[in-house]
């Protein structure tokens, strides 16, 4: 039996006592005395207010109307919240060892026929991202990067950090007002404003090798960062001249949102505008990927060096 599993079937049998003794517990559960004594302990810190009676036999007794209400949930609500759960398998995303635990005690608070429902809805169902190989809800197969966890703990207390960032052999820290952190295409990122810079910039979460409060003597304050953000609109880098052939792949696929503006009547030709950050290594390879596959039905009026340098060693690929 699992200790959270083992935890909540004792707290369920304390509940039912108005008085209990630590070799009661030993009995009940099989376990050590030790093992029984580190239990109590931590059901008493989960809110559970017991009180020890001293003496050569003495034990616990349980406060009369001090155990937290019981919360019920409705079959449909207890499906919500594991759908939730299996919806979310496979993400990386942070404090996944408990939610871990906080699947384990929902599932020992249950009847074993809602269990079972459980069971079967986690065998039918995939979704995105889970590996049908290994679809255990109550198992660890994708834990997020180490920074990350360290990441959240920090930004609920202060958004001025200084992070250092992995750059191929190269470690480099830059101070940022944090103003977003968000997962796309499989990847944490960080949109902060660089206080150095004075501008947004985005690092992947992967290559965070350290992050720290950062201190600075004069603190630029928020209203300020968005302000200077909202002088500081992103510039377009990438246009496009579209032909019917590309308009038709156009449709098929667009990795970034972006959209065309049609510049005939009978939407044969567009034109594309956007801003793409070359900073990143994985845009960067799809911005690649997505020009070879619109084809040669484009006219390249504007594009950074480093996707034309990219496309070339694509090419090079082909006819070494």
């Amino acid at each position: 039996m699992k200790k959270v599993e083992r935890i909540n079937i004792i707290m369920r049998y304390i509940n039912n006592r108005a008085h209990f003794t630590i070799s009661e517990i030993m009995k009940e559960f099989n376990i050590s005395r030790s093992t029984a004594i580190r239990d109590i302990k931590e059901i008493e810190a989960m809110g559970m207010p017991l009180i020890a009676e001293v003496g050569r036999d003495g034990g616990y007794f349980v406060m009369n109307n001090s155990v937290l209400p019981n919360v019920r949930f409705t079959d449909n609500e207890i499906k919500a919240l594991f759908i939730a759960f299996m919806a979310t398998r496979n993400q990386q995303l942070p404090y996944l060892k408990s939610r871990q635990s906080l699947a384990e005690k929902l599932l020992g608070l249950l009847s074993e026929n809602q269990q079972e429902t459980l069971v079967l809805l986690n065998q039918i169902l995939l979704f995105e991202g889970t590996n049908p190989n290994n679809p255990d809800l109550l198992d660890l197969s994708d834990l997020p990067h180490p920074m990350l966890e360290k990441l959240f703990q920090i930004i609920l207390l202060d958004r001025y950090l200084l992070i250092t960032i992995q750059e191929e052999k190269v470690f480099k820290s830059y101070p940022i007002f944090l103003l977003h952190l968000y997962r796309e295409k499989s990847l944490w990122l960080i949109e902060g404003f660089d206080l150095k810079e004075e501008k947004k910039q985005i690092f992947p979460v992967d290559k965070l090798t350290d992050v720290e409060p950062y201190q600075p003597k004069n603190r630029l304050s928020m209203k300020k960062i968005l302000e200077k953000l909202g002088k500081q609109e992103e510039e377009i880098n990438l246009v496009l001249e579209l032909g019917p052939k590309a308009i038709a792949q156009f449709k098929k696929y667009h990795p970034f949102k972006v959209s065309i503006s049609y510049t005939n009547p009978y939407q044969t030709t567009a034109i594309l505008k956007t801003y793409i950050n070359v900073n990143m290594p994985e845009d960067l390879a799809e911005i690649t990927n997505w020009l070879l596959f619109l084809g040669g039905d484009i006219k390249v009026r504007e594009v950074p060096e480093e996707v034309l340098q990219s496309l070339k060693e694509r090419v090079c690929l082909f006819f070494p």
